[in-house]
């Protein structure tokens, strides 16, 4: 691995700062509009010819009065996907995890500062995976299982990263293996949502898991499950409750546009007006009171749509799309923006992006 281990996160951005290396030499200009990575042979590779032909941008949501805008942030340190989401500590964007220079169980750590529009190094995980569940609670980044092989073959180990300390340490594992949970968490609980098992692809399919883990206690305890099994879903709170959107059921070939809401005060789903744009592996991120769902894959399709929900009205509109379509992103909110980094730019994990494209709405 090329990432050099920083113990100086936790003492401010500025500290922070400095200590950052670049994973891998790159020419200034790939450093800030990004390049592409091949999984199976190293060195930065020109746009692939099948990034064009799978790219859709097409919505049937009615387009809002204010479509935004996007804008090239600085690239990531090097081409990576599959890193699957993405979570904000301290005003800061984590993303762990994922495939990259020619491996799919990765234990990058990079940390984007929107203030400086630079990437940061930290401690990596202590198990490289791809798909690895990430929430925020009370201040520290939470890693949920993961897949050690290609979207397949799951662990049940979970970790805790603290900034202050720049280290992670092991927590209850799972109860039994899963990758591409959704965590969220909600009223000091995090909740692992959905997901997949299966170490081969035949065998490999969604689950209607519902995990709630204390972290006081230390442990984890089952919840009214969702009610349609899935994985590569995004996962929010909002208000007190958890919105589920979109997803897959055990494959890209049978995406979903389900919109469900858990309560936890009653333990149980209710529905929502669905997504436009049936998807999986897509980012989301609130802000100005809506759910933007940005990206995606579907059968030779990678999504550039940007379909927002509006929390107050149950109802959804297109927004201006992603420049360059990806799929297992990192997006969040950080201020009025939301940041998607990295993903792939073809079906599937061939190929690798250290595109960094910021959405405004200003």
């Amino acid at each position: 691995m090329n990432i050099s281990r920083r113990r100086a996160i936790g003492i401010g951005a500025a500290a922070l700062a400095s200590a950052v290396t670049p994973a891998r030499a790159q020419t200034a200009g790939a450093h800030h509009a990004g390049g592409y990575e091949r999984l199976k042979e190293p060195g930065l590779v020109p746009r692939p010819p099948q990034a064009d032909q799978q790219m859709v941008f097409d919505s049937p949501a009615p387009k809002a009065a204010n479509p935004g805008r996007w804008i090239t942030r600085a690239a990531l340190p090097l081409p990576r996907s599959e890193m699957a989401w993405a979570a904000v500590v301290r005003d800061r964007m984590h993303l762990v995890g994922g495939y990259g220079e020619q491996r799919v169980d990765r234990p990058y750590h990079h940390v984007y500062d929107a203030t400086t529009d630079r990437w940061l190094i930290a401690s990596p995980l202590p198990l490289g995976a791809n798909h690895v569940g990430v929430t925020e609670l009370a201040g520290r980044l939470y890693a949920i299982g993961g897949f050690v092989e290609q979207n397949r073959k799951p662990h049940a180990d979970c970790f805790v990263y603290t900034e202050d300390t720049d280290r992670w340490q092991r927590i209850a594992p799972l109860p039994q293996a899963c990758g591409s949970v959704a965590c969220v968490a909600l009223n000091g609980i995090l909740h692992g949502i959905g997901g997949a098992v299966g170490d081969t692809f035949p065998t490999k399919q969604s689950v209607d898991w519902h995990l709630a883990y204390d972290p006081k206690a230390d442990r984890w305890e089952r919840r009214a499950p969702l009610p349609t099994g899935r994985d590569h879903v995004a996962a929010l709170p909002h208000a007190g409750l958890i919105h589920v959107i979109g997803g897959r059921v055990n494959s890209f070939l049978t995406n979903s546009n389900l919109h469900q809401v858990y309560d936890p005060t009653k333990d149980a789903w209710s529905m929502r007006n669905p997504l436009p744009t049936a998807r999986s592996g897509h980012g989301a991120a609130i802000l100005d009171g809506r759910i933007f769902v940005i990206g995606g894959e579907g059968s030779n399709r990678v999504y550039g749509q940007n379909e927002a929900y509006d929390l107050r009205k149950d109802s959804w509109e297109q927004y201006a799309p992603m420049p360059t379509p990806r799929h297992g992103l990192g997006a969040v909110a950080i201020g009025r923006s939301i940041f998607v980094a990295g993903g792939g730019a073809v079906m599937g994990g061939g190929i690798q992006t250290s595109i960094h494209e910021a959405f405004t709405l200003d």
